[in-house]
């Protein structure tokens, strides 16, 4: 039996996993909230389960079946964001802790049930793919707003969804998935980020310009 704590590992070494081959105990620990020594202890479990792939000192790796069921988790938490942001009318800075409650109880038939009534969606209200029902996950190759040079014009992709402060501040300004944004201009030394969204000048930090996620069209 597969317990909720576990399916939180397993999607958290996913979702790291997606810059890197391996995630270390460290990061982990630091994403879960937790002492190093928890992690161990968990990441030991799921080797026993044969979920994971698992060294000590040398980060850990999902196995197919435990890429599965982090697909799967995702594609419920993306889902249910998507329906309390179209349905219910949730603002995308709410829904990610709504749904980190409810996707470890929806069933199958409730998923479906949710898929078909949206329309069969394929991001999440911040631009995050939703895995498909067969474990398919499409992710385009995205660099940070930071990272774009000056003058370049781009679209945003995703935003991240860890900090609910942020998503409101991004939002006021305009800054959602599929808006054009143009750099400006960038302050020297880490300075602030300088962008054109909807005619509007607005200057970023480098921590916010960080998470937002863009790709050029």
């Amino acid at each position: 039996m597969i317990s909720r704590a576990m399916e939180d590992y397993l999607k958290a070494i996913y979702q790291f996993a997606s810059d890197k081959d391996k995630v270390s105990t460290s990061n982990l620990a630091q994403q879960m909230n937790c002492s190093p020594a928890s992690v161990t202890n968990m990441l030991q479990k799921l080797s026993e389960l044969k979920l994971v792939e698992y060294e000590p000192y040398q980060g850990v790796t999902l196995t197919p079946a435990g890429s599965k069921i982090a697909l799967e988790i995702l594609r419920h938490h993306r889902l249910i964001e998507r329906y309390l942001a179209d349905v219910l009318g949730y603002s995308w800075d709410k829904v990610h802790e709504e749904a980190e409650q409810l996707e470890h109880v929806i069933s199958e038939e409730f998923e479906e049930k949710i898929d078909r009534a949206l329309g069969h969606p394929n991001f999440d209200p911040h631009g995050d793919p939703i895995p498909s029902k067969e474990g398919k996950i499409a992710v385009p190759p995205s660099q940070s707003l930071w990272e774009i040079p000056v003058g370049e014009k781009v679209h945003v992709y995703r935003v991240s969804d860890r900090d609910p402060e942020v998503l409101r501040y991004l939002a006021t300004i305009g800054i959602l998935p599929d808006v054009e944004v143009k750099v400006l201009k960038k302050g020297p030394f880490n300075g602030p980020i300088h962008v054109e969204i909807n005619d509007s000048e607005h200057s970023l930090s480098e921590e916010l310009a960080t998470q937002i996620f863009v790709v050029s069209k």
